[in-house]
C-alpha cells in the first residue's frame, strides 16, 4: 500500500510512522521545509494527568505506550519518564488534588498526593512555599523543536518513506490522489489530511466548515536553570482547565478563590518542563476569539515569572524566546479529535486540541486500523 500524509507536524508524522511500522510506502507532503506550527510551539509534554476519563485517558494511555516505545528506538526525541508535580496551597487547592487522588482511574494516571517534603525528595527545585503536590507519575516528555525531525530520520532509514518540503496541496484529484502547487499529482492507496490548524483553502474546498476552532497561545522559554528540574509542574489553575479534576471540590475552588486578574483575562495556568539544554519552557494563555491579536504582551509573562519564581524560591532565568502559536481544536471538547472521510480514499484528521503531542500515536494508530492499513 502507498499513502499520502499531508502536513508534517507531530499528527500527520505520527500517521507516517504508523504507515511504515505497517510496510507500507509513503509519501509525506509538507508546504514549508518543516512543520512551524502548534507540533513545535509546545511544552513537548506527553501529559496524561489531566485528561477526560473514557476515550481520552485512553487514548492517552495508549499514546503514552506508544511514546515510550518509539523513544527507545529513537533516542533523539529525547523522551523522558519524568512525571509532574502539581503544587498546591490553602484548603481549597488542596481539597481539588484529594478529590483527584480519590477518582477511580487515579492509579492508571499514577496520582499520588506528597507532602511538601516528599515533593522536594521526587523534584528538589521546588523550594517555594506550598502545603502539598499532586504527583502524576504517568507524564512524560519529548523535545518539540527537534521530535519531527528525530522521527523523519527514523522513518527515511526504512526506505519507504519520502519526504516533500515546499510543496502546498492545493486539490484532491479524483480518489486517493492529490496535486501540489508544482503541478505534480501524488496517488496513492490513502491519502490523510494532516493539516492541522490550517482550516481554510484545500480543507474548506474538500471538507466545507468543520467543527473545529482555532486557539492561540503565548509561551516563553529561558536560559538554563543551572540545576535539574526533574518533573514538569504545573500550578492549581490547571485544575480549572483540564477535565479530569471536575468536582465539587473544584466548584468550590472556583467559587472561593478568584484567579489572579491576569490569568483570568488571558484565561492561564502554569506548565513548566525543562529542556534538554537546561532551560524551562513555561506557558500558557488561551485566546478563542478571532480575529487572534498579532502581537504578544507582557503582563501574562509576567505573571507566569511571578507563580515559577515562587515554586521555585529563586528568581528566573533570563527568558530568551517569546512566541505565539496557533492549534486547532474540536468544538466539542470531549472529542479527541475530528477524523472526517472528506472523499473515497482521503480523510483529515484534525482537532486534538492542546492534546496533539500527547495523544498523536494513539490517534494515527485508530486511523490505521480503521483503514485498514
Amino acid at each position: 500500500m502507498k499513502v499520502i500524509v499531508v502536513g508534517a507536524g507531530v499528527v500527520g508524522t505520527m500517521h507516517a510512522w504508523q504507515a511504515v511500522e505497517r510496510g507500507h510506502e509513503v509519501v509525506h507532503i509538507e508546504r514549508e521545509a518543516e512543520a512551524r506550527g502548534a507540533s513545535l510551539r509546545n511544552f513537548g509534554q506527553i501529559w496524561v494527568s489531566g485528561r477526560a476519563g473514557g476515550e481520552e485517558l485512553d487514548t492517552a494511555l495508549r499514546a503514552r505506550e506508544l511514546w515510550e516505545g518509539i523513544g527507545a528506538r529513537v533516542p533523539k526525541l529525547g523522551f523522558r519518564a519524568i512525571g509532574s508535580l502539581t503544587p498546591v496551597r490553602g484548603a481549597l487547592e488542596l481539597g481539588v488534588a484529594e478529590a483527584a487522588v480519590a477518582r477511580d482511574d487515579a492509579a492508571a494516571r499514577g496520582y499520588k498526593l506528597l507532602t511538601p517534603e516528599e515533593a522536594r525528595a521526587v523534584n528538589p527545585a521546588l523550594r517555594g512555599a506550598f502545603d502539598a503536590a499532586l504527583w502524576c507519575e504517568r507524564d512524560a516528555a519529548v523535545e518539540p523543536r527537534t521530535a519531527q525531525l528525530a522521527l523523519r530520520e527514523a522513518l527515511l532509514a526504512s526506505g519507504r518513506y519520502t519526504f516533500l518540503p515546499h510543496r502546498e496541496v492545493r486539490e484532491v484529484v479524483g480518489e486517493h490522489a492529490v496535486r501540489d502547487d508544482h503541478g505534480d499529482v501524488h496517488t496513492g492507496d490513502a491519502v490523510v489530511l494532516c493539516t492541522g490548524a490550517w482550516l481554510s483553502g484545500l480543507v474548506r474546498e474538500v471538507a466545507g466548515e468543520v467543527p473545529v476552532r482555532r486557539v492561540r497561545l503565548q509561551m516563553m522559554q529561558t536560559d538554563p536553570l543551572g540545576e535539574p528540574l526533574t518533573t514538569s509542574v504545573a500550578d492549581a489553575d490547571s485544575f480549572r482547565y483540564y477535565p479530569a479534576y471536575a468536582s465539587a471540590a473544584l466548584d468550590a475552588l472556583n467559587s472561593g478563590q478568584a484567579q489572579d486578574p491576569t490569568a483570568a483575562a488571558h484565561k492561564m495556568q502554569l506548565l513548566m518542563v525543562q529542556r534538554l539544554d537546561g532551560g524551562l519552557t513555561i506557558g500558557d494563555t488561551h485566546e478563542y476569539e478571532h480575529p487572534f491579536a498579532f502581537d504578544t504582551v507582557e503582563e501574562p509573562y509576567e505573571h507566569l515569572t511571578r507563580v515559577v519564581e515562587s515554586l521555585l524560591g529563586r528568581p528566573l532565568p533570563r527568558v530568551r524566546r517569546r512566541w505565539a502559536g496557533v492549534y486547532a481544536q474540536c468544538t466539542d471538547t470531549t472529542r479527541v479529535v475530528h477524523r472526517q472521510r472528506v472523499r473515497d480514499g482521503v480523510w483529515l484528521v484534525t482537532g486534538p486540541g492542546g492534546r496533539g503531542m500527547t495523544c498523536s500515536p494513539a490517534i494515527a494508530e485508530t486511523t490505521a486500523n480503521e483503514l485498514g492499513w
